[in-house]
């Protein structure tokens, strides 16, 4: 049965020595990915499982990366760290490592939240989302010394932890030249209040491009919470006004769902601009998000889309190097920074 099988039978199968399985089942990054692979296999095929109870006491280790939940506040961008998470849960899989969930509803309640788990649990490491200035959590677990990395920049100066992003302002630029090569120059921002550091970022790049582009953003842009009737009463405010403002780009897909209510509206559907040696023309609004939301997809909108599981495997290689110690380079993890992808649709 199962339950007789040994890493001795293992190794045998595997042609390979009983330290080498103990690597692979422990996720030490020390084995060529043929060798895994072979091991893995035969694991399967042997229908070995290793006893969480005896590594535990052995290890002193969990093998448990603890993450929050996110409340999902409008059931379009809940969807992007649902993405995440899958891909987490998966990487750390692959590294022997299982993924413990947690809720909380605010930044005192989850530095709480760690204290019971910690107590209760035992998790080896934490993987932060949604980073913001002044963040409670990341300077807790710098004080207690608890491995950790975000999903996320340290936005306030002087910080320093390991972390992986996505380059917001670096897919609002290419949004913003996707526009402007289409013979837009008006093209107006939706975003969220400063101080946000995400918002601040994507809002950055949308400024850079235009400015780059000969047109000044003064004026140009309008900061909202992130909710779809809040976004569509900001861009009813924008296409409204005599600025001329025939597309829109947005910090999500939430406010580029309001964006697009506003922008179909009679009056406001169709826009006049003017194209490099023609005339004047009239063209629909075009409007771009942020998060490429499954919603996106469902109505046309053109989106930013993040590669949340390339992120994520990310998190986890860098947690598996500071918790097991590999590779051996004397140096921190390298923090990482993506870059998205426009997907192109009806909307733009």
């Amino acid at each position: 049965m199962a339950d007789k099988v040994t890493i001795a039978d293992v190794a045998r199968l595997a042609g390979v020595s009983r330290q080498t399985v103990s690597n692979v089942l422990n996720g030490r990054n020390v084995v060529r990915e043929e060798t895994r692979q072979r091991v893995l296999r035969a694991v399967e095929e042997l229908g070995y499982r290793v006893n969480q109870a005896a590594r535990q006491m052995r290890t002193g280790r969990s093998r448990l990366i603890a993450i929050r939940i996110e409340p999902d506040r409008d059931g379009i961008n809940g969807s992007v760290l649902d993405r995440f998470l899958h891909g987490l849960t998966e990487s750390a899989a692959k590294s022997g490592y299982r993924v413990l969930l947690y809720t909380a509803d605010d930044n005192q309640a989850e530095v709480d939240t760690f204290e019971d788990l910690l107590g209760a649990y035992e998790p080896d490491a934490f993987v932060l989302t949604s980073t913001h200035r002044g963040d409670l959590r990341t300077a807790w677990l710098l004080d207690h010394k608890v491995p950790f990395v975000t999903f996320g920049r340290p936005w306030s100066p002087g910080t320093t932890h390991p972390w992986v992003d996505v380059d917001g302002a670096a897919g609002t630029a290419a949004a913003t030249r996707h526009l402007l090569d289409a013979g837009h120059r008006m093209i107006g921002f939706l975003g969220w209040p400063a101080g946000s550091g995400v918002g601040d970022d994507r809002r950055e790049g949308w400024a850079r491009t235009l400015t780059a582009a000969g047109v000044d953003p003064t004026g140009l842009s309008r900061a909202t919470s992130d909710d779809v009737a809040d976004g569509e009463k900001a861009a009813y405010d924008l296409l409204g006004s005599d600025l001329g403002v025939t597309a829109l780009v947005c910090a999500s897909d939430s406010l580029a769902l309001g964006a697009l209510h506003a922008a179909r509206s009679p009056g406001l559907a169709w826009r006049t601009g003017r194209r490099a040696g023609s005339g004047a023309v009239e063209r629909p609004v075009a409007v771009i998000g942020f998060d490429d939301t499954p919603v996106a997809k469902a109505v046309g909108l053109t989106s930013l889309n993040q590669p949340l599981a390339q992120a994520a495997a990310h998190c986890v290689a860098i947690l598996t190097t500071l918790l097991d110690g590999q590779p051996d380079t004397g140096k921190p993890p390298a923090n990482v920074l993506l870059e998205p992808s426009l997907v192109i649709r009806q909307s733009a």
